[in-house]
């Protein structure tokens, strides 16, 4: 058997699907050309059949991102196939993912279909993508919950009509380590022809151990795990891509393991995909959390002064999170940001290198020092984004405690520009009804939150905002950085403002997109 363990991301599908999460075909691919630089095995980019966006995003990270297996998510019915391999015959390895329910619960409930049409439709949906790619992979929704014998038998079915990966999903987060560990073993000695195909896992984290059972999984057999960076998606989320990853590399003398990943872009990729879905990631999360290489222990830290593995299992500079950032200032060059950006996983174009540095200059003459971390802000927030209709030009607040808060924000569009003024209950209220007020958008916040990106009185503050406009039911995330955190409240709103126009122009409206339950 092979030591090496393939790593199947879905965040762009399954962790899309997050409540409130909606990425534009930007910041799709964006997260997939970082998975590639990642080195994970498969990218599953979307579910083609769901809307025209999530198409276009799957078609556009098939013709773009080289070097790895792309996936689209299909049903079994052949207008899903059909429509995925549409989308995906760009790819130079390209991945049709088709699945159906096996669990009595979902055949009564939700498919109304008894077992011999499951098999049917099984079959001829794994025959359908055959015709496309040589690469199809088969789930079997909420495998866990089903029948043993009956989800043997589709099993072998599917691997005989030509799948060539068949994944076994604890589709709701059942499963515990020993249970889920024996299940995958069994299926491997009922299954005839699993040698096959390659067994892969796909488990939820509703208690709690989807990385546990993705693990006890492959000590019995699977050789490919499904996860997704941060470990997002529906409900309580997937197995962790780095927790899984830094397990197996960490614990190699027990599994006997390998990936393909490279360890230090995964700082990187959790920080990326936090800011483009906006879902923080929480101070005490395993590998990339704020604090999980922090010391406040008066004997932890004389530990790990004096020797770091006393406490530390793991060098964080190995996930990519240099401790001893450098520090720029106001007469640092170009090239020398650059370089550094670089270092950081960059790569931009001339043209974004010359927007970043402009930024740069702009904060440097602000701040005594700028950090990594301060740069990869003004990337993220300030050099990646979709096109700005609308720009802020100037802005003046009025506010104190005893009078009513006032703004006053010029914006400009194309050699247009616009002023306005408006009230509110505080400065930042006011200024929202402002950009409404020109924008002629009008929309309702659903988050705000503020962040320092580093420490000290001269930290950019990083602001992270959700809206939904009036005429929608999807929601739209805006991230704007500063060191007035009333000039980064007033950006991010922005920036969301100039998604919706994005996404009306690329005409990605998903209100009645279906959603995957694997």
């Amino acid at each position: 058997m092979s030591d090496r363990v393939r790593i199947f991301d879905t965040t762009l599908r399954d962790g899309e699907q997050s409540p409130g999460v909606n990425l534009n075909a930007k910041d799709k691919f964006e997260i997939a050309k970082q998975l590639q630089k990642l080195g994970v095995d498969i990218i599953e980019a979307g579910f083609p059949i769901a809307s025209v966006g999530d198409f276009e995003g799957v078609k556009n990270i098939a013709k773009n991102v080289r070097g790895v297996t792309i996936a689209g998510l299909a049903r079994t019915s052949f207008a899903d196939i059909d429509r995925a391999w549409e989308a995906l015959k760009y790819a130079d390895q390209a991945r049709i993912h088709t699945f159906i329910a096996t669990s009595d619960i979902h055949l009564k409930h939700k498919l109304r279909m008894t077992r011999e049409a499951v098999l049917e439709s099984a079959v001829a949906g794994v025959k359908r993508a055959k015709q496309y790619t040589s690469d199809v992979e088969f789930s079997a929704e909420d495998a866990f919950r089903s029948d043993l014998g009956f989800l043997c038998q589709v099993i072998e079915a599917v691997i005989s009509a030509g799948a060539t990966t068949v994944n076994i999903p604890d589709t709701v987060g059942y499963a515990t380590p020993t249970e889920f560990g024996e299940f995958i073993g069994e299926i491997k000695n009922r299954v005839p022809n699993i040698d096959k195909a390659f067994i892969s896992v796909h488990c939820h984290n509703d208690l709690g151990m989807a990385v546990a059972n993705s693990l006890a999984a492959v000590c019995t057999g699977a050789q490919q795990v499904e996860c997704a960076v941060n470990g997002i998606g529906e409900r309580a989320g997937n197995a962790s891509l780095e927790e899984v990853v830094m397990a197996l590399y960490t614990r190699y003398p027990f599994y006997q393991k390998k990936t393909n990943i490279k360890k230090d872009e995964l700082y990187r990729t959790s920080r990326l995909v936090s800011n483009l879905t906006g879902m923080k990631v929480q101070p005490n999360k395993a590998i990339v959390g704020k604090n999980a290489f922090a010391h406040e222990s008066g004997i932890h830290q004389d530990g790990v002064l004096k020797e770091r593995s006393t406490y530390e299992i793991m060098n964080p500079e190995m996930i990519g999170l240099n401790i001893n950032n450098i520090v720029l200032g106001k007469h640092s060059g170009r090239h020398a940001i650059k370089d550094r950006l670089v270092e950081l996983g960059y790569n931009l174009s001339d043209e974004e290198v010359d927007k970043a540095f402009v930024k740069f200059k702009a904060l440097a003459d602000k701040k005594k020092e700028v950090k990594d971390e301060d740069l990869s802000a003004i990337v993220e927030n300030e050099v990646l984004t979709v096109p700005e209709t609308y720009k802020l030009d100037y802005l003046h607040i009025s506010s104190g405690t005893s009078m009513i808060p006032t703004a006053t924000v010029r914006l400009t569009s194309g050699e247009e520009s616009f002023e306005e003024a408006a009230c509110g209950d505080g400065p930042v209220d006011a200024i929202y009804k402002v950009i409404e007020k020109i924008t002629g958008i009008t929309c309702t916040l659903q988050l705000y939150n503020l962040h320092a990106v580093t420490e000290g009185k001269d930290a950019l503050g990083e602001v992270t905002v959700k809206i939904q406009p009036d005429s929608s039911r999807k929601t739209f995330l805006g991230r704007g950085v500063s060191t007035d955190v009333i000039e980064a409240s007033a950006k991010a709103y922005l920036n969301a403002v100039n998604k919706i126009v994005f996404s009306q122009a690329e005409n990605e409206e998903n209100v009645d997109r279906p959603k995957a339950g694997i």
